[in-house]
């Protein structure tokens, strides 16, 4: 008999009631070092006490109107986007599946009215993963994403991961956008090198395509910068953000330059919740404490603390762990035994992290997480692998 909730998950036996911080607390008591972060998006911690009184405040003022109205925290929370990036324009949505939607219909939507409406193809990456959506399962190609969901969105072609100077080759009149996350996070946090992604910025140029950058998992200072590209010092024309932006709070955008943005006019999308007063106002507190040079110069500093701690961890187990990759506060054990065990000892040890493609363990703590917790993580992934 099917559950009342469809069963598309395989879900861990740990029903979570409570958090603090970096803790979560299941139902029977039990205390748990959470490293995932609901999967990068939990920037601040468990019920964090600044943001849940931002949100108390909102919930007592207005909670929804619709985009049929002016929103102020809507418009406030753009005009600060706009101010830390490239960007000179905000759609907000309520997912990062949504804004890879969105990201998409603006490229070619860009080109038909540039006149050339033959510019529909997007290029993707092996390993990718931009939403689950009819469009985003079509960008990432992979047969665990579209099998049995045929027939698939047209337009996308997949290239390989880190074969950069051959993407030229494959960008023909076709093209309307190359779509790239800076760090791959579903696909076994793989850092996109910056050579890399200023290669990508003038084939674009050079060619006549717009560049997209994915950053819904390491956006939002999660790499020690506000946005991941910012290492590579090139900027694109549309970038998807979501995850670490709400907090906790279902909030996502696309940010894109007003000429990238030229074909989006009124009418030609829309969302009934994006960009909600809830969202906006908890979204507007997120960005003014990670935005801080002083905040990310934190995480910065606790990303050398955890990577150094993770090394040597790497070191004392050389049956179980090949080494350690990522940027900032993204990273990912390289495991020599199946991602799942490693997670499953962890839950016994009270640890929390997430599982992903190429054999990686991701390590996504919130950005806050103290120099005791992250000594202590890493001493239960140390009890986790020894049981291994």
């Amino acid at each position: 008999m099917i559950s009342s909730v469809l069963p598309t998950y395989n879900r861990a036996p740990l029903s979570f009631v409570k958090g603090e911080g970096s803790w979560l607390i299941e139902a029977d008591g039990r205390r748990f070092l959470d490293l995932g972060a609901g999967i990068a998006v939990n920037t601040l911690g468990h019920a964090n006490p600044e943001l849940a009184q931002v949100l108390k405040d909102q919930a007592d003022t207005l909670w929804h109107v619709s985009n049929l109205y002016k929103i102020p925290a809507q418009e406030a929370l753009a005009d600060k986007l706009t101010e830390l990036t490239f960007a000179d324009t905000c759609f907000f949505t309520n997912s990062g599946t949504e804004a890879a939607e969105l990201a998409i219909k603006m490229a070619r939507k860009y080109w038909y009215e540039k006149g050339q409406p033959e510019k529909i193809e997007v290029i993707t990456f092996a390993g990718c993963f931009h939403g689950r959506s009819s469009a985003a399962i079509a960008a990432s190609g992979a047969e665990k994403m579209i099998k049995g969901f045929g027939p698939m969105l047209e337009g996308f072609v997949h290239l390989p991961f880190g074969e950069w100077e051959t993407v030229a080759d494959h960008v023909t009149d076709k093209t309307a956008a190359i779509l790239i996350e800076p760090v791959q996070g579903e696909g076994g946090i793989r850092v996109v090198p910056d050579e890399a992604l200023k290669l990508l910025r003038k084939i674009c140029d050079e060619k006549g395509a717009l560049l997209i950058f994915d950053e819904v998992q390491c956006g939002v200072a999660r790499t020690g910068k506000l946005f991941a590209h910012e290492y590579a010092g090139v900027t694109p024309d549309i970038m998807m953000i979501a995850k670490g932006i709400g907090g906790g709070f279902p909030l996502g955008a696309v940010l894109a330059t007003e000429e990238a943005a030229s074909g989006m006019t009124a009418g030609t999308h829309g969302s009934t919740y994006g960009g909600n007063p809830l969202g906006c106002a908890i979204g507007l507190k997120v960005l003014s404490i990670v935005s801080d040079p002083a905040f990310l110069a934190e995480v910065n500093r606790k990303a050398g603390l955890m990577r150094q701690k993770l090394e040597e961890l790497v070191a004392a187990h050389p049956d179980v762990f090949e080494g350690v990759r990522g940027e900032g506060l993204m990273l990912g054990l390289k495991c020599k035994v199946a991602p799942a065990d490693l997670v499953a000892k962890g839950y016994a040890e009270g640890v929390l992290a997430v599982p992903a493609a190429d054999n990686v363990v991701r390590l996504l703590p919130a950005l806050n997480i103290s120099d005791a917790e992250i000594a202590e993580a890493v001493s239960r992934i140390d009890a986790a692998a020894g049981a291994l």
